[in-house]
């Protein structure tokens, strides 16, 4: 903005260039950002999200949680990086668009996610170009909306499948549940599931034949297979032949 031209900005990313003299004696000035560049991200995914770029300034963005009736919004304009030319010489201004930046805080968030595959699976996130509010979204781009939303429960379908192979795997283990596949299974009204309940009082103890940890409702250990005689079920287990 207008207001921003001129500000000084610390030069350097790293320990060593902050504490260089040299650099932080130079003065790094800023360009007249443009007004309409302007591109607002849409999120209708229920949890916070907080992205981190280093390397650019503003470099800070903050989503707040949304769902399909109440999509949260962040507005985003461009920023900047600085380009080292020589010692004597003032860093060159590198300016990088709203929309890279969108399209980067929503792909480094969401590529890399258990389930996520950036096509018809993956978290409610998106952009669109310009500055709208949540009510403008829910008007001018309710077909987008429609689309991320069907996308969003894809990812969690596969995530709750995941979750019950994992739970099945590990014999009730509440430590292989992640918290986004509980999340999916509430938002999916998937609310029989046996990994959402309160798993506080699930302990689990070493297995005196492997040392392994165990669920001790179960009579039998995931990891050596051996069978608790103490457990009351274990009479009541039946082999094939």
């Amino acid at each position: 903005m207008p207001e921003e031209v001129g500000m000084p900005v610390r030069a350097g990313s790293t320990q060593m260039e902050f504490t260089n003299s040299m650099l932080n004696g130079r003065r790094l000035i800023r360009s007249v950002k443009n007004p309409m560049d302007r591109c607002t991200i849409v999120s209708i995914f229920p949890k916070e999200i907080d992205e981190t770029k280093h390397t650019i300034e503003p470099g800070k963005f903050h989503i707040p949680p949304g769902t399909y009736d109440s999509p949260a919004i962040l507005i985003v304009g461009s920023s900047s990086w600085w380009k080292d030319i020589d010692v004597d010489q003032p860093m060159l201004e590198i300016p990088v668009s709203s929309i890279q930046i969108a399209d980067s805080v929503i792909k480094d968030y969401a590529n890399g996610m258990l389930g996520c595959n950036m096509s018809d699976a993956m978290p409610g996130l998106f952009f669109v170009l310009g500055e709208h509010s949540s009510m403008e979204v829910k008007m001018k781009f309710k077909k987008k909306l429609d689309e991320i939303k069907a996308k969003q429960d894809n990812w969690y379908k596969i995530l709750v499948r995941i979750a019950d192979s994992l739970w099945s795997r590990t014999s009730g283990n509440p430590l292989a549940i992640w918290d986004e596949m509980r999340l999916a299974a509430r938002e999916l009204n998937l609310n029989d599931k046996p990994w959402l309940k309160d798993f506080q009082a699930a302990a689990l103890v070493k297995c005196k034949a492997c040392g392994g940890l165990r669920n001790e409702e179960y009579p039998i250990c995931p990891s050596c297979k051996s069978i608790d005689v103490n457990h009351p079920m274990a009479k009541e287990l039946k082999f094939a032949i």
